[in-house]
């Protein structure tokens, strides 16, 4: 089976390390043409995204503003250099950009995963958000969305703004099910990512027998992908963050020098297996029909 990523940080810090071992694995795992999108959050770490794409083969460049990042100094030549990037590398898509209004609403002030980050308001996050959205709509490139708790602010902009021709990613998914018919009517595919596995009892051995379902009653998020269009789905890690749970891990790397647990982008496989399981479905069919999504969205 050939497997993709369609959405993980592999810059990051946390995975410095294990770069080598990482890229030994997927290899292994993906086969020789699978490929893992690899998203910048800020422009300090563009330059870290291109060099893991030129030594990579298996890397899709992705270049964006998070909406975690909106509220950090920037160079006013920020959008400049986006283009700049994209125009330069073909394959390069935008991203991670986005909203995010779980930062501002629900989100513990001591959250130590937003600590140092000033939490840029929503008028903020907009102003960030559309004009990469205009960079994907003008060079139709694949646009890879967080929404967060946001979906009110950003379906609207959605609606009334160019978009990418070939169609935007809404990573990790976890949105209301009733917006799933419009969003996908806009150009939507919408990534699973095996944190979404969590509190399910399934044995991930039962995953490769036909048929096999997820037993019980479904959270939201997994109901979703059960209804979710085939022809718009991808699967994900976000690497290094969002860890399947630990009896889906197939692959497994130490905790960072904080010991914050690090997630291996070859846990994809688990994305695909818990997938899979969920919809009634070979995971070798599923892999043949993400693979044709991937090629769609991103580009061969």
């Amino acid at each position: 089976m050939t497997l993709h990523d369609a959405h993980n940080h592999l810059q990051d810090d946390a995975l410095a390390p294990h770069l080598e071992r990482i890229e030994a694995a997927w290899t292994d795992l993906a086969g020789p043409t699978g490929r893992m999108v690899v998203n910048g959050t800020h422009p300090d770490d563009w330059p870290r995204v291109a060099a893991l794409a030129a030594k990579y083969p298996c890397v899709l460049p992705a270049y964006g503003l998070h909406p975690w990042d909106a509220g950090a100094p920037r160079a006013q030549d920020w959008l400049e250099r986006l283009r700049a990037l994209l125009v330069a590398n073909p394959r390069a898509s935008v991203g991670e950009i986005g909203l995010d209004r779980w930062i501002l609403d629900t989100a513990r002030p001591d959250d130590p995963r937003l600590a140092g980050v000033r939490r840029a308001p929503m008028e903020e996050q907009i102003a960030a958000f559309l004009p990469q959205l205009a960079l994907a709509a003008e060079l139709d490139r694949s646009a890879s969305i967080h929404c967060l708790h946001a979906y009110p602010d950003l379906l609207p902009l959605l609606r009334t703004h160019p978009r990418p021709r070939r169609g935007f990613l809404l990573h990790a998914y976890s949105g209301p099910s009733d917006l799933i018919p419009e969003l996908a009517a806009l150009g939507a595919y919408f990534s699973f990512n095996p944190n979404f596995l969590a509190n399910t009892t399934l044995p991930p051995a039962k995953c490769n027998q036909i048929g096999y379902t997820l037993p019980g009653t479904l959270n939201s998020r997994l109901a979703n992908f059960r209804v979710i269009p085939a022809d718009r789905l991808l699967c994900e890690t976000d690497a290094p963050a969002m860890l399947p749970p630990q009896i889906w891990r197939t692959h497994k790397l130490p905790p960072a020098a904080d010991g914050t647990p690090v997630n291996h982008p070859g846990n994809i496989e688990a994305a695909y297996s818990g997938l899979a399981a969920l919809r009634g479905t070979e995971t070798a069919a599923l892999a043949e029909c993400l693979a044709s999504n991937f090629t769609r969205l991103f580009g061969p």
